[in-house]
């Protein structure tokens, strides 16, 4: 049997891929949204599996573990992006996120799992996502790998080749990325996607590698900057868009999730913000796609974490939360301004 005909979840990788294409270009029906809704919810097999073998592995270690099924509206967005994507091949729709309090913790943790026994295979090269080792032009920092789900099971058969993707990021770039979020949220413009006005995509670069070289000892996007010069680019540019004054003038949510729960986030187009948690991982899809279908127009996310502290942390940006990177960052400005002065 072809692989793209093989039983899989929402029927088959063809019909995956047939129906995101449908999607594409406006064409998508009933049958269509129902196949693309049980191959997402299929991955929470996926999600189970990765998020328990690493919470195994980060148990009594400051490592944050957090995971999220990719959100319908920004599927079909990348899906517009990424004309030549297969549906089936889109490796973040099932999310793992990791966050270490250093560079080097996340180096040593990535390196133990990479030895894990199972016979899940991560589809990278080690270095393929490394956005410490090649900073992204955005100032993205990170690493990513992406494995395919493979067990001896007759109930794992069905899911295998399931796309899984773990994010590792240290607290000081997890701040940053939470801060190109939010941005995304009070703003017209997304420079995590590089659309909008571009020079919010250049401040946030300049703020990473702000970032990067005061705190952990790396460089981001502009390391030809001398010190003295990116400080001064990143505060005159921070001058015309008033962005950190934005930041600090943020009320953030105070949306109570109850600790080893699913929770469903939905953002409100005047900028409240909603979370209802659930026992039961499938009643949270369930009612996920129940949303997701009746309100096609609301963002609507699931995540989950071990505790209402830890979904604040990991998914900081659902909660217009910028405190941190505003932190950072003002301590950072005034300590090279003192090496510099």
């Amino acid at each position: 049997m072809n692989e793209q005909d093989r039983p899989f979840p929402g029927g088959s990788k063809s019909r995956v891929n047939r129906a995101g294409d449908n999607v594409r270009h406006g064409r998508a029906n009933s049958d269509d949204l129902y196949a693309i809704d049980e191959w997402r919810a299929a991955h929470k097999v996926v999600l189970n599996t990765f998020q328990a073998s690493l919470r195994n592995r980060t148990r009594n270690k400051s490592i944050v573990v957090a995971q999220r099924h990719k959100r319908r509206n920004t599927i079909f967005n990348k899906l517009l992006r990424q004309p030549k994507m297969e549906l089936s091949r889109m490796d973040d729709i099932a999310g793992c996120r990791l966050i270490f309090e250093s560079v080097d913790d996340l180096t040593k943790f990535r390196e133990q799992f990479h030895k894990a026994r199972f016979k899940h295979k991560r589809k990278n090269d080690v270095d393929k996502y490394n956005y410490l080792l090649r900073p992204k032009s955005t100032g993205y920092r990170g690493i990513h790998d992406v494995y395919s789900y493979d067990v001896n099971s007759k109930n794992g058969e069905l899911h295998k080749g399931l796309l899984v993707e773990i994010q590792y990021r240290t607290l000081v770039q997890h701040a940053w990325a939470t801060a190109v979020e939010v941005i995304g949220f009070i703003t017209e413009n997304q420079p995590k996607f590089q659309q909008g006005d571009k020079r919010y995509e250049l401040c946030m670069a300049l703020a990473s590698e702000i970032l990067a070289r005061y705190y952990e000892g790396g460089h981001g996007p502009f390391p030809e900057l001398s010190d003295k010069d990116l400080v001064k680019q990143f505060l005159e540019l921070d001058a015309e868009l008033h962005l950190t004054r934005n930041f600090t003038g943020l009320n953030t949510t105070e949306s109570e999730t109850t600790a080893k729960r699913n929770t469903i986030l939905i953002f409100k187009p005047d900028g409240e913000l909603e979370a209802f948690s659930y026992k039961s991982e499938s009643d949270a899809l369930k009612e996920l796609f129940r949303i997701e279908k009746e309100n096609p127009s609301l963002d609507v996310v699931l995540v989950k974490a071990d505790t209402s502290e830890e979904i604040r942390l990991a998914f900081r940006n659902y909660f217009s939360d910028a405190k941190e990177f505003i932190r950072l960052l003002t301590q950072a400005i005034e300590g090279i301004n003192e090496k510099t002065a």
